[in-house]
């Protein structure tokens, strides 16, 4: 898998994948990371890629050429995906990370400011992807969100395939609770339950944590799972 992403702050991206599993995959060549800034495309002399908005308004916006040809300037595999990263997008959930994970390629359009000059999405014609309803300083933490849960479904990128099996959302339930040594801290036990050596009871009790857990802080997403397993 090849992430290009398209920032005007490559070191945010940089930093951050050399961390964790993200690095074990860079190393282990199960995904690459390129940055584009589209400050190395602008024709303006002071690198600007910014100016104020026709109409009148506060804020300023990214301009359409540097950051088109920026985006053009990246050689794009046949199974190739281009996201752009703005609240008015799409929301991100684990089921369209699992359908990003099938293509070779993903750009990532990282945005600052008020926000794109139109014609950036008339031109590329990205999929636009939330990660939530609220609003960022830029772009560049949400592709991060993306490219980290992406990875994190490719062969190869965590150590036993079952730690992405039995996190959060991937049966469409949140995780159980999980416990440690020692068994006993501050007068909370852990449960016998995880302490007997049954795996079938184990896995019992772990399946009703995951309802109980999904139906009391997420009910929209146990209803839905209720739903699916009628």
């Amino acid at each position: 898998m090849q992430f290009d992403v398209m920032t005007l702050f490559p070191e945010m991206i940089e930093n951050a994948c050399s961390h964790s599993i993200m690095k074990r995959a860079v190393d282990a060549g199960i995904i690459s990371v390129n940055t584009v800034n589209p400050r190395d495309f602008t024709l303006d002399k002071h690198k600007k890629v910014d100016d104020t908005p026709y109409g009148g308004g506060a804020g300023m916006v990214l301009m359409a050429q540097p950051y088109v040809d920026a985006y053009e300037s990246i050689e794009r595999e046949e199974n190739s995906i281009t996201l752009m990263m703005t609240p008015q997008g799409t929301p991100f959930d684990n089921e369209m990370g699992r359908k990003l994970a099938q293509y070779s390629q993903i750009v990532i359009l990282c945005g600052h400011y008020e926000g794109y000059d139109e014609r950036i999405r008339e031109i590329i014609n990205p999929v636009e992807v939330s990660i939530g309803d609220f609003v960022l300083t830029g772009g560049e933490l949400p592709a991060l969100c993306v490219i980290d849960s992406v990875t994190r479904k490719l062969d190869g990128a965590l150590g036993k395939i079952e730690s992405m099996e039995e996190d959060s959302f991937e049966n469409g339930l949140l995780e159980y609770p999980h416990y440690t040594k020692p068994r006993e801290y501050r007068g909370l036990v852990v449960p016998d339950v995880l302490l007997n050596g049954n795996h079938a009871l184990i896995e019992e009790y772990r399946h009703a944590q995951q309802i109980e857990r999904t139906k009391k802080r997420r009910p929209d997403l146990y209803e839905k799972w209720v739903k699916n397993h009628k």
